[in-house]
Parts: C-alpha cells; sequence; structure tokens
C-alpha cells in the first residue's frame, strides 16, 4: 500500500520524512495536511513537536558544556545546581545522581513525562516542576531509587540537567541550545521556546487523537524544555543533527562535540542506552542510534546509522503516528538493507519442521500398521 493509504488507515493527516544516505540528506517530502479537512499542504517546511527525539539534543548541548570544561559527566548534580538543589535522602547517600546517569536514566529519578497544558491553562515555570508545584500538573521530580541501580526512562531527570544548564550559563534555557546547537549545526527551523512563538504557527502542524480529530488549540503548551517536550522542528533539521552526530562519531570537526563525548554518547552505557540515545548493533556496518518522542496528537522518530551514513526521521501530526512510524521505518530499512533478511532462515526452519512433522506421521502410521498385522 502507498503511504497515503497507510496515512488515511491510521486516521494520521499528515506525515514529513527525511532520509539520510552518504552522509547527506537525500530527499525529503511531506504528506497530507497540516489540520483535517484543511486545504494546508505539510512540506518539508512544516513544524511539529518532537517529543524526546529532543532529548538527543539536550544530551549534546551538555556534552557540549563538558567539552568546554564547565561541567564533568560524573560530579554530584548538586555541584552545579543553584538555584534549586536537588533534595538529599537515604537513596542518595551511597551512591550519587551524576550527569551520565541523568543523560542515560540510571539517576534514580521519577517523573517518566510530561502531558502538556491546554491553551489557556496557566503554565508553570522550571522550579515549580521540579518540586510539583501548582500550577505544575506533574508530580515533584525525586530520586526514588539508589542511583545507577537500574534503567528507569524519566524525563523528570532531563528538567534537572536543564536547570544545570541554566545555572552554569546564567541564560535562558532556548538560548542555550541555540548557541550550543541549534545554529551551529543549521538547525534553523527549530525552537525550544515555550509556548510557540506566533511567527511559527502558520507553518506549524496541528495535533491529532487516535480517532483524527484535531487536538483543541491546535496542540498543548509543554513548559518542560529540558525533556525535549517543547522543541518543534523538522525531518530536514533533525537530519542536520544526525548527520553531524555520525560526522563527529568519524571525528570530523562540527563545533559542537569532540569525537571523545560522541563515543561516550553512543556507547550503551546500560540495558542498550547512551547518553540522549537508544543504541544497538545488528552486526557489521550496521551499528545504529535511535529514539522515538510523543506528545499529545504528535509521533516522532529518529535512527541513524553512522558507519553507513544513512538515517530516518519521521514527524506525524497524529496519536497514530506510532503505528505509521513503524511501517515506514521498515519500507525505509528493507530498501537500504539495514535490517537482516532472515527469509531464508525461516524458510529452512520451516522446512524443517514441515520435514519433522511428516517423519512424525509416516512412524506413526507405519506403527499402527504393523500393530494390525
Amino acid at each position: 500500500m502507498n503511504i497515503v493509504d497507510r496515512m488515511e488507515f491510521h486516521n494520521v493527516p499528515g506525515v514529513s520524512v527525511a532520509v539520510i544516505n552518504n552522509y547527506q540528506i537525500e530527499w525529503a517530502k511531506g504528506y497530507g495536511v497540516l489540520e483535517k479537512d484543511s486545504n494546508e499542504p505539510i512540506s518539508p517546511e512544516t513544524i511539529f513537536q518532537t517529543g524526546s527525539i529532543a532529548k538527543s539534543v539536550v544530551a549534546v548541548a551538555t556534552l557540549n558544556y563538558i567539552d568546554q570544561g564547565l561541567i564533568e559527566l560524573d560530579k554530584d548534580v548538586n555541584a552545579y545546581l543553584i538555584s534549586w538543589q536537588l533534595p538529599m535522602n537515604s537513596f542518595m547517600i551511597k551512591e550519587k545522581v551524576t550527569l551520565r546517569r541523568l543523560l542515560n536514566h540510571h539517576a534514580g529519578v521519577t517523573v517518566h513525562g510530561y502531558r502538556g497544558y491546554s491553551q489557556g491553562e496557566m503554565v508553570p515555570n522550571l522550579q515549580q516542576i521540579l518540586d510539583g508545584a501548582p500550577p505544575a500538573n506533574s508530580p515533584p521530580v525525586r530520586v526514588d531509587i539508589v542511583p545507577g541501580d537500574r534503567f528507569r526512562y524519566s524525563g523528570g531527570g532531563y528538567m534537572i540537567v536543564q536547570q544545570i544548564l541554566e545555572d552554569t550559563a546564567q541564560i535562558p534555557f532556548p538560548t542555550i541550545m541555540r548557541n550550543s546547537v541549534l545554529e551551529p549545526w543549521k538547525m534553523n527551523a527549530s525552537t525550544f521556546v515555550s509556548p510557540l512563538p506566533e511567527l511559527y504557527w502558520t507553518r506549524a502542524a496541528t495535533g491529532h487523537r487516535t480517532d483524527g480529530q484535531p487536538i483543541l488549540g491546535r496542540w498543548h503548551t509543554y513548559p518542560e524544555m529540558g525533556s525535549g517536550a517543547s522543541m518543534w522542528s523538522t525531518p530536514t533539521d533533525m537530519a542536520n543533527f544526525a548527520i553531524n552526530v555520525m560526522l563527529s562519531y568519524l571525528g570530523e570537526p562540527t563545533l559542537v562535540i569532540s569525537k571523545e563525548l560522541v563515543t561516550q554518547m553512543l556507547s550503551p552505557q546500560e540495558d542498550g542506552h547512551g547518553l540522549g540515545l537508544y543504541v544497538g548493533d545488528d552486526g557489521g556496518d550496521r551499528f545504529y542510534f535511535f529514539h522515538d518522542g510523543s506528545t499529545d496528537g504528535y509521533k516522532s522518530y529518529l535512527l541513524g546509522y553512522p558507519l553507513r551514513g544513512q538515517g530516518l526521521i519521521i514527524m506525524t501530526n497524529g496519536d497514530n503516528g506510532d503505528l505509521l512510524g513503524r511501517e515506514i521505518i521498515n519500507s525505509v530499512s528493507r530498501e537500504y538493507g539495514w535490517f537482516r533478511d532472515n527469509t531464508a532462515i525461516y524458510l529452512g526452519s520451516t522446512i524443517v519442521v514441515i520435514l519433522m512433522l511428516l517423519c512424525i506421521l509416516l512412524y506413526r502410521r507405519i506403527k499402527l500398521k504393523s500393530n494390525n498385522t
């Protein structure tokens, strides 16, 4: 089936895709419309809420500050927190919360993700989000597992990262992100500013529910910038990001992050998670990094193969975009050979099983005939 048919099947009004090949954007294209029943088409310039794929961007900004010697990966984060401190408790006596553990979700920190705020709702500031104080609609960010004990995904941990970067730089977080990553890597359509400034509205895709209906007010506001929830971007911009991560990994100068730190970023710490990205290896040159993203009405995917110089970014404006996105990933993966083709193995195994069953049936028939005689 073609992509338009699958969009209709999944109630996703719009999707934008960028494909990377040979460390360049090979093609980028939009499908569908900004909002259901509208005539405004999705284009490569249309911006979407990225959701948690932006955690990888936040991780790179953090590593950029580490490259500059402003902060360290393995130091107690309370040494850097000025305007707010992570409350001490019994879980933190023997093990400390560090930036490394925050970035790879091993810090024992609470709050998986954030649900955002409808248009017109009061929006909390960073300290209110961290303490779960009104008007925040999320619980406080605290440690309730021994740091380093195990993987537990935590958007709350990335809010602590935001506070560290703001306290270190003494400038607003969107400015930190623009100066350290977005501008150097030519992500000119992207912003972390929340609420989304009006100058972006005409090229912003409206979010849609699972039934295909638009979200009231077009989208929710996410003040949780450090978690990546506030970021708006295009697949083209995120492709530029992925390409620069790959080139940095190969040792090419990209102005933002050193080969040493990007190697740590793309090295599995525990449970297949690097620093801000999931990483995996399907053998040969099929080493990859990956992240998905989700906010109300939007789903996105980021996938890159550093040794092949290939990758894929998908952004959708529908809650069913994760289902559509997986189909697109499978289609592109087959085209570029990212997944192992196990057809021969499956076919061979099936033939062996069938032959075994036939042998068993034949044996039983012979035995039955022998008993009758």
